[in-house]
């Protein structure tokens, strides 16, 4: 599943299992490099993916349960550093010019890079910042230039920083979800667990009033219809 939801689905897997008995084996990983994997036969139930369009492709490729794709989760971005006080006024910190990278998932691979090359096109600023981009093959690569010093700023997941309902440590902006496209984040029951009542039992729990709250205080919105 995609690594930016590492955080809130091992919570939400322990309360499945503490609840039903049954066990579950997470995978984390870029939503391509897991798609890919699928595509060629990786024995997985379920594929929880950072966008819409590969749990659509798989279904569009007989790989997937019709109907059974839906949006668990839209994802917020947020501007972020691990030092205090540095990112204080938002945009102003990518404006005043005081750092050296930039750090990104790539936009063509990853749904939050390509909203942060969106936040950027709003701002004016993609042509002044492009020379400092570095980007990870996802956002969980994206997020570990940032923490470990190897890029004073970058665009991450809100659920990579959020604990209890605030930015855990540094300084972040929460970027406004107008000023890029919702990263809606599709789940989708795979053909090998067509038959595996645990994986329908699953999908079903991720969809419920408890899920949904793990996920919301994971620093994500809600789709309209599951709320």
């Amino acid at each position: 599943m995609a690594s930016n939801f590492a955080a809130p689905m091992k919570v939400i897997a322990a309360a499945f299992e503490e609840s039903t008995g049954h066990r579950v084996r997470l995978a984390f990983g870029s939503s391509g490099k897991i798609f890919a994997q699928v595509s060629n036969g990786a024995p997985f139930d379920i594929f929880l993916s950072a966008d819409q369009a590969k749990p659509h492709a798989l279904l569009n490729a007989g790989l997937a349960e019709p109907g059974s794709a839906f949006t668990y989760a839209i994802g917020r971005l947020v501007l972020w550093s691990p030092v205090t006080g540095r990112v204080s006024d938002g945009p102003g910190a990518l404006r005043e010019g005081g750092y050296r990278k930039l750090a990104l998932a790539n936009p063509r691979l990853a749904p939050y890079g390509a909203a942060a090359v969106q936040v950027l096109g709003s701002l004016e600023l993609v042509e002044t910042t492009r020379s400092r981009w570095v980007q990870g093959e996802n956002i969980s690569q994206a997020f570990q230039f940032v923490a470990t010093g190897n890029a004073e700023l970058g665009f991450v997941a809100l659920s990579q920083v959020m604990k209890e309902g605030r930015i855990a440590r540094g300084s972040g902006w929460v970027v406004p979800s107008s000023m890029h496209r919702p990263i809606r984040q599709d789940a989708v029951l795979l053909e090998q667990g067509a038959e595996n009542p645990a994986a329908r039992a699953l999908l079903a729990f991720l969809r419920s009033p408890r899920s949904a709250a793990l996920i919301e205080s994971h620093g994500y919105q809600l789709p309209v219809s599951e709320e």
